[in-house]
């Protein structure tokens, strides 16, 4: 179940992602799915509902197949 927060002042979406999961890569996107209303505001007003999705739901993929400067 996904949970709703709040925006506080001068908030914007990919701040409040990086504030309750500690990174953005993929997730503001994956925010942005459940709340396409917001794609359009660069600031988010004081009071905006956000809803963010469960921790659980996430899934983050990794690429292994980097290349290392040294290799």
């Amino acid at each position: 179940m996904a949970r709703m927060v709040y925006a506080k002042q001068n908030d914007t979406l990919d701040s409040i992602v990086y504030r309750y999961f500690g990174k953005t890569l993929g997730l503001v996107e994956h925010v942005l799915e459940l709340n396409p209303t917001l794609a359009n505001l660069p600031i988010l007003a004081i009071g905006t509902v956000v809803i963010l999705p469960n921790s659980e739901d996430i899934q983050t993929t990794t690429n292994k197949n980097t290349l290392s400067l040294w290799d």
